[in-house]
C-alpha cells in the first residue's frame, strides 16, 4: 500500500531484490524528509514544529511522514485515479473500459476536481484502510 510505504510501515519484505529496491526506495525517502524537516524552522510556528519533529535518532522522519501523508493523500489519489486516465484499476466487469467514465473527477479531464454526480467530493480516498494494520487488510 503506498501509505504504508510512504510512512515507512509496509510489511511486506519481498525477495532479496525487491529488499534492494526497497532500501533504495527508504534512502531516498530519508533524503527527501530531511529537505522537509529542514523547512520546518521557516514556518510561523517553527516551535511547535520542531518540538513535534525532535527526537527521531535515526532520521527516518516517521512522524513528519505521517503528517505528511494525512495532508497529501487525497492529492495522491486523485494523480493515481484522475490524472493517468484511471489506468490504475483493472477493467471493469461491463467491458473493456477501466474507470474512464465512472471517474469521480470532474467529466474525467484532468484538473478538474468536481465529480459528475453526487456531492462532488473526489477527496474521498478509497484507501479507507490507510489506518487498519496492514496484517488485518
Amino acid at each position: 500500500d503506498i501509505g504504508d510505504i510512504i510512512r515507512g510501515k509496509d510489511l511486506f519484505l519481498g525477495n532479496d531484490k525487491e529488499k534492494e529496491k526497497r532500501d533504495k526506495l527508504e534512502e531516498n525517502f530519508k533524503k527527501y524528509f530531511q529537505q522537509i524537516h529542514e523547512d520546518v524552522p521557516r514556518g510561523s510556528n517553527w516551535q511547535a514544529l520542531q518540538a513535534r519533529y525532535e527526537g527521531d535518532k535515526n532520521n527516518n522522519f516517521f512522524q513528519l511522514r505521517e503528517d505528511w501523508w494525512t495532508a497529501n493523500r487525497d492529492e495522491v489519489w486523485k494523480a493515481l485515479t484522475c490524472d493517468v486516465d484511471g489506468t490504475y484499476f483493472r477493467a471493469t466487469c461491463n467491458g473493456e473500459e477501466r474507470t474512464k467514465g465512472y471517474c469521480r473527477c470532474g467529466n474525467d479531464q484532468s484538473g478538474r476536481d468536481k465529480s459528475k454526480a453526487g456531492n462532488g467530493d473526489v477527496n474521498i480516498v478509497r484507501t479507507y484502510f490507510d489506518y487498519v494494520p496492514q496484517f488485518l487488510r
